[in-house]
């Protein structure tokens, strides 16, 4: 049977995850394929230009890598049961949530797998080893593992984890996870009944590192069971089912998620903004690199240096952009929510340059903004 989609990918892969819980919720017609070493050479690389996944190509040849714009590019051509609402504050509050599990539970995500790596060693390397080599044996797939996993298990000192960090990494996400199974033990979603871009922002972490490698995974089923429940919704949905909150209500139990977000990630994604200005003003034209750099940031308690992660400038626009858009009666009640968590004054962050997304890169462009549409 010719299927109109197909994605490249693996079971463990953070990104992965989050792009295969939306194309089973849409109900289309695709199938999943093994993001093996033949796939990387012969398929990614050469139309991507970078080994990354996951990637989706469709019938017609086409090929989308990075998961927000696999989600916006079949959004387009498939909007029944949209998963991002009409609504302002839902949209706002929907896009941030995106930024905030894309990006910042990325840390507990990538401590969990391998700061306890002695706790699920063969698990881990098996399951990087079966990507590469599907019919290899399980003690072939490990040592295979044990070699293509280097380059990820390397970058975990580069997001902040170390030993003085891990403490308040390990406190911040437990508190996480107390807030988020609150909200769970009376929604089934983030915003209702439906799953929202942010649902979707957040299942990539909380599926293949935080539940479903062995030690975060039963730290989650025995701590925030609601949690848990929700990954298997969301790994398993009802396709098209669902409808967000009526009159554009955000649940009281997202706030303090929301306020977290704003103490903990916007300052950091702010001081990537003013990193990308300097690093434009000194490369005049050129494409930003993903990572430049170290910087402070704080987690919770934990406080340390991260990399400069440029990407973050181009995922947070999503949500600037959004709200810049309001008028009328809509601006005052997205001032009046923003407020109460403390992210009025980082949504009102003026941006002299933006980033877009080329294959395989990131570009920076001076005065070059789209319009907030009104």
């Amino acid at each position: 049977m010719t299927v109109d989609y197909i994605m490249y990918g693996s079971d463990h892969s953070l990104y992965s995850g989050k792009a295969r819980a939306y194309l089973r919720y849409k109900g289309l017609n695709w199938e999943e394929r093994p993001a093996t070493r033949e796939v990387y050479r012969s398929i990614i690389l050469p139309n991507i230009g970078a080994p990354i996944i996951p990637v989706l190509e469709t019938a017609a040849g086409e090929y989308v890598q990075d998961t927000t714009d696999i989600i916006d590019f079949l959004e387009a051509r498939h909007p029944r049961a949209p998963v991002y609402p009409a609504t302002p504050l839902q949209r706002l509050v929907a896009l941030l949530l995106e930024l905030y599990g894309d990006e910042w539970l990325l840390i507990p995500a990538m401590h969990y797998r391998w700061s306890v790596l002695d706790q699920q060693y063969e698990f881990i390397m098996s399951e990087f080893g079966k990507l590469s080599d599907p019919s290899a044996s399980f003690k072939e797939q490990v040592a295979i593992g044990e070699k293509t996993s280097r380059a990820f298990s390397g970058m975990v000192p580069a997001l902040g984890v170390t030993e003085e960090t891990i403490p308040g990494i390990e406190a911040a996400y437990l508190e996480f996870l107390e807030q988020l199974d609150r909200h769970f033990s009376r929604f089934d979603f983030l915003l209702g009944s439906r799953p929202s871009i942010g649902d979707y922002g957040f299942i990539g972490p909380l599926y293949a590192h935080l539940g479903r490698d062995p030690v975060p995974k039963a730290l989650m089923q025995a701590r925030a069971p609601h949690v848990y429940a929700w990954v298997q919704r969301m790994i398993d949905p009802a396709p098209l089912a669902g409808e967000f909150l009526a009159d554009d209500a955000i649940p009281d139990t997202l706030l303090p998620i929301l306020a977290t977000m704003f103490r903990d990630q916007l300052p950091d994604v702010l001081d990537v903004i003013a990193h990308n200005s300097a690093w434009l003003d000194a490369n005049p034209g050129g494409n930003v690199p993903r990572f430049h750099g170290m910087h402070r940031f704080n987690t919770g308690a934990a406080e340390g240096e991260r990399c400069i992660h440029s990407y973050a400038q181009w995922l947070f626009q999503r949500p600037w952009l959004h709200y810049q858009s309001l008028a009328g009666e809509e601006k005052p009640a997205a001032d009046a929510l923003l407020e109460s968590v403390g992210g009025l004054a980082a949504m009102n962050v003026k941006l002299r340059h933006w980033v877009e997304r080329r294959p395989g890169q990131l570009e920076l462009v001076e005065g070059r903004m789209p319009r907030p549409q009104q």
